[in-house]
């Protein structure tokens, strides 16, 4: 079965300073989705929906949609904060500024999914190995499937020199996650890498493996994504900022044996928009990868 991708596309870019989904840093103005979505494609993935606000639409479009709607099937599906709430939730939760999360995003692409999907974040580099193991996995399930999964990469080699950064630590046995734990805040001080995690400074060696919100899913996650939306929702629909995390989500589906999710390992390199000050590195990273013949001078034929 061919693959869709999912890319989570509608977060509020905060610390970047801006719309960091359609920033051009290649050099025919393509964005650093731009690349991914290639990889993607050429990994052997048919189709891709973006998740955005309905906000950004339309310099979305001419920064970015129209052109890879050109080379591949491509939709896109709204989040905003009144998606999959009722009535009363809505009221409820009519002073929030912050989305709703990860999970929320992904659940709001379910009428539009019917394969198998990958999810991956908008600002991030995975590198293409990460896409060709998913595609590989992917095109191998049914949609009744439980064998869900992920790429792991070493901490280490998704760090910013900017500020710090927000890692899923994973526990793993035999080739299968066990859990997941969001690191909301992790950073170099110094020569050392510090986690800040429930009020305490936890020094990681940086061998650990996290999650960089790349997922693989049968079509059955979603119920499993339905449920821990919902206890999540009644359990917080007033709170100002607490979001509902996919890495945490995914751990549910372990925890409740609902499913497994085989854990995959890449020792690609990360680098993203995080922060404004990463732009300038991430133009480098892609001029040199264009420069070596990794990626065509023209990413799109169109």
């Amino acid at each position: 079965m061919e693959p869709t991708l999912v890319v989570l596309a509608a977060g509020m870019g905060s610390r970047y300073g801006g719309v960091k989904q359609i920033d051009a840093v290649g050099k025919n103005g393509e964005t650093l989705l731009d690349f991914g979505v290639f990889d993607a494609k050429k990994a052997g993935f048919k189709k891709v929906v973006f998740i955005i606000r309905e906000d950004i639409e339309k310099d979305f479009k001419e920064r970015l949609f129209d052109r890879v709607s050109r080379n591949m099937d491509a939709t896109y599906v709204f989040q905003s904060m009144d998606s999959l709430l009722t009535e009363e939730q809505k009221e409820l939760s009519k002073d929030r500024t912050k989305p709703w999360g990860t999970i929320h995003a992904v659940l709001c692409a379910k009428e539009v999914v019917n394969e198998p999907f990958c999810v991956i974040n908008s600002d991030d580099y995975y590198g293409r190995e990460a896409f060709e193991i998913m595609a590989k996995h992917l095109s191998s399930l049914e949609n009744n499937s439980t064998e869900h999964a992920l790429v792991g990469y070493v901490l280490k080699n998704t760090m910013s020199k900017s500020g710090s950064v927000s890692r899923a630590v994973c526990t793993v046995d035999d080739g299968y996650l066990v859990s997941m734990k969001e690191n909301t805040k992790i950073e170099f001080v110094g020569d050392k890498i510090i986690s800040h995690l429930d009020g305490k400074d936890i020094e990681m060696s940086g061998n650990e493996w996290v999650s960089m919100n790349f997922f693989g899913f049968a079509p059955s996650a979603f119920d499993s994504f339905d449920k821990y939306w919902n206890s999540f929702i009644s359990e917080n629909v007033t709170t100002a900022k607490t979001e509902c995390y996919l890495p945490e989500g995914a751990s549910e589906i372990v925890k409740n044996n609902e499913g497994k999710l085989k854990f995959y390992t890449t020792q690609e390199k990360w680098f993203g928009m995080t922060y404004s000050e990463d732009r300038d590195n991430v133009k480098r990273e892609l001029a040199n990868k264009t420069d070596l013949g990794y990626y065509p001078q023209k990413l799109w034929d169109k």
